[in-house]
């Protein structure tokens, strides 16, 4: 069996681990990971089973140069992958009056930049064989928006827009086509980043959750494991949301 290639950034913590752990399990994917350093992939390489087949690719993605030459590289290495999930975010939580220029730089260029740079390379690889899916990472702020998170709100909104664009897209330009580019969105889920909040805040957001709990990256990671199957070819073009209820 040809095993389907996937393009996993960020994989190095969190969501992008969980997942590389999820589709590593289930043996039908050859996964590629990419981190900031290889040192920061150590512990998913550990978790992943004995016989996994899988590639690494290091890149910052707050430099330009080097994003370019990760797309380069990307295309080369690997014109054959079926699927990208472009999970690397970072965030930089501060009101933006008193936010520097170079915060929002960075911001845009992980958020928002990288993901449409890797959706353009998306575009002319799968158009060759007439499928492949997209998944970008979304938020439930992109909907609700959240104090001291403007830009990192704006870029997630940006990635929904994004991906319902890019489904008209290859609709139109290639009728029939069984790729597919679908959003992302998580709500509460207990990760590095959100670990850094406040207990009190924390409580505010649980009561605002109807299913009682904060959700997992290995929720987030069951439901695009999902999204990347052929049970879920249908689902094209729209924001997929991940939040426990939240309201």
């Amino acid at each position: 069996m040809e095993l389907r290639k996937m393009l996993i950034t960020g994989a190095s913590r969190g969501i992008g681990r969980a997942l590389a752990c999820k589709l590593a399990d289930c043996g039908e994917y050859r996964l590629v990971l990419h981190a900031a350093s290889q040192a920061s992939l150590a512990v998913t390489e550990s978790m992943l089973p004995q016989g996994c087949q899988y590639d690494v690719m290091v890149c910052d993605f707050t430099d330009q140069v080097a994003t370019h030459q990760f797309i380069k590289d990307l295309k080369s290495r690997h014109p054959d992958v079926y699927g990208i999930i472009s999970n690397a975010g970072i965030n930089r939580d501060k009101p933006l009056i008193y936010q520097p220029t170079e915060d929002i730089d960075d911001l845009l260029n992980v958020n928002l930049r990288v993901p449409v740079l890797l959706a353009k390379m998306a575009m002319k690889v799968f158009s060759k064989r007439s499928e492949g899916v997209f998944i970008a990472m979304a938020s439930c702020v992109a909907e609700t928006g959240n104090a001291f998170q403007a830009v990192y709100a704006a870029t997630k909104a940006a990635n929904n827009a994004l991906c319902k664009s890019l489904a008209r897209e290859a609709g139109v330009m290639q009728p029939g086509c069984n790729t597919r580019f679908v959003s992302v969105s998580p709500g509460f889920i207990e990760t590095d980043m959100t670990g850094q909040l406040a207990n009190d805040t924390k409580a505010k957001y649980l009561q605002q959750i109807p299913s009682g709990r904060f959700g997992t990256a290995e929720d987030v990671a069951a439901a695009i494991k999902f999204l990347l199957s052929d049970e879920a070819s249908y689902i094209n073009g729209t924001e997929f949301k991940i939040n426990g209820g939240l309201v």
